[in-house]
């Protein structure tokens, strides 16, 4: 490993030039205005591929096209690694904000600022250095390489699905590897080993067939907001726990080897709440926070209205109250069979003239990697050589749909280690991605190519 990562730090100059010509062109997915910005993009990292001597094309979707480089010289027996990311950026909306212009990179207090600086182009930059770092040294890579860049991440990724089913022969592999996630800290690296998952619906309380002068009509006329708001009440028990009918079925114990993980973090969970002007976990109270946070299943009621909304007193009943909630799932509960039971919670709560509507929003389900995985084994080693400590074995509260797309369309689990920090202002004004961490996350790759190829068998 000595001479590939001699060669990073020799050439860090050389990989931040490069990294500073994809972050120029504004590949802002969401706004039509930069489509062909988005196109110039992803032929700059085609072409940034090819260089590399690796077979590299455009593959066209209905939207925006999908960057396809394979470089397989590693013979049929080294493991196949799939590489993902994506080339496009979010709009850099409030530009008064920045105190640099967004798509004019620059580096001042040892840290790159710039759209995509971290999110995303600036870790597939980073894995592409190590990439060449390999090559420069040795010649060929450790495995056998398949990189796929998407150009709609940073708007839904609607034509994901359809890039995936089309290029479905050419991107099987062993698992996928995403570097688009953070460290736990600037010193420790992390792989997010679990996601939850997300259901959403809307429910709607219908009553009286119009408003009502609640003088004329309160007492005897259902009022909706008071039905939404009693079936909302009923949610959760004096715990935290959640009361829908076989809601936690299917849901696993966090296991042994987490707790641990997690116990060694030194999370503190007043200081995490209190930045955010809360004291105290509000979720299951027989649960850790971060336990809550990364590994239970959730209810939020994420929006109620119904009646009159302006200003001053209007006395109405209204005619109907709506809530929108979403619920985040984890592994071993299907989105379809949590929203049926929302309905017949609800249901089985209404009174006498009060009628329920239900508009669903789609959902995806919770998704773990097991840790025990020779790939999995193989990322923490060579985490652990690179930066002097284990890796933080961590959750994410959040959703990431092409994880679970990898997963329905191609069959494939995904490794996600990625080298940002909690501060990098991601989708927001002066998003940024720290030199060292751009520095350390190279080398880290290259381990991590090492590592992978030293399966010596698909893995």
């Amino acid at each position: 490993m000595e001479p590939v990562l001699s060669y990073i730090d020799a050439n860090l100059d050389s990989s931040l030039a490069r990294l500073f010509e994809l972050l120029r062109i504004p590949s802002i997915s969401a706004q039509p205005a930069h489509r062909q910005d988005c196109r110039r993009a992803a032929a700059w990292a085609r072409d940034a591929w090819a260089a590399l001597g690796f077979q590299a094309r455009l593959s066209e979707t209905a939207g925006l096209p999908g960057v396809i480089a394979t470089h397989h010289a590693a013979g049929p027996e080294a493991p196949h690694v799939l590489f993902y990311g994506h080339y496009d950026v979010q709009p850099a909306d409030p530009l008064d904000l920045w105190k640099s212009a967004p798509f004019e990179p620059e580096i001042r207090d040892g840290k790159i600022f710039g759209r995509g600086a971290v999110d995303d182009k600036g870790q597939v930059v980073s894995f592409m250095e190590a990439v060449r770092a390999h090559l420069a040294v040795n010649g060929t890579l450790p495995v056998r390489l398949t990189v796929l860049l998407e150009g709609e991440e940073e708007n839904g990724s609607p034509s994901l699905k359809e890039l995936l089913a089309n290029e479905r022969d050419t991107l099987a592999a062993d698992f996928v590897l995403v570097a688009d996630t953070n460290m736990w800290n600037p010193t420790t690296p992390a792989i997010t080993v679990s996601l939850r998952g997300l259901a959403a619906v809307e429910v709607t309380i219908h009553g009286p067939s119009r408003d009502l002068h609640s003088g004329l009509f309160g007492g005897p006329a259902l009022n909706p907001i008071r039905v939404l708001t009693k079936v909302l009440g009923d949610l959760f028990d004096d715990q935290g726990v959640i009361q829908i009918p076989g809601f936690y079925e299917g849901v696993a114990p966090v296991p042994e080897a987490l707790k641990e993980s997690w116990a060694g973090l030194g999370f503190d969970p007043d200081g995490f709440l209190g930045a955010v002007g809360l004291t105290h976990p509000a979720g299951e109270a027989a649960q850790t926070a971060l336990a809550q946070l990364w590994a239970r299943p959730t209810a939020e009621i994420n929006g109620i209205y119904g009646g009159y909304q302006g200003e001053g007193s209007k006395t109405v009943i209204p005619a109907q109250a709506t809530a929108k909630l979403t619920f985040r799932l984890v592994p071993g509960q299907d989105p379809t069979l949590v929203v049926a039971g929302f309905k017949e919670f609800v249901l089985s709560r209404l009174p006498a003239d009060a009628r329920a509507a239900f508009r669903e929003g789609g959902g995806a389900p919770g998704f773990a990697v097991d840790i025990f995985t020779p790939y999995m084994q193989a990322a923490q080693a060579a985490l652990a050589a690179e930066f002097g400590v284990a890796p933080a074995l961590v959750g994410s509260g959040a959703s990431i749909p092409v994880v679970e797309a990898f997963k329905t369309v191609l069959g494939l689990d995904t490794l996600l280690c990625g080298f940002g920090l909690d501060d990098d202002c991601i989708h927001s004004p002066n998003e940024k991605f720290d030199v060292a961490c751009f520095h350390r996350g190279t080398r880290a790759h290259a381990r991590l190519l090492a590592a992978f190829g030293a399966q010596n068998t698909a893995i």
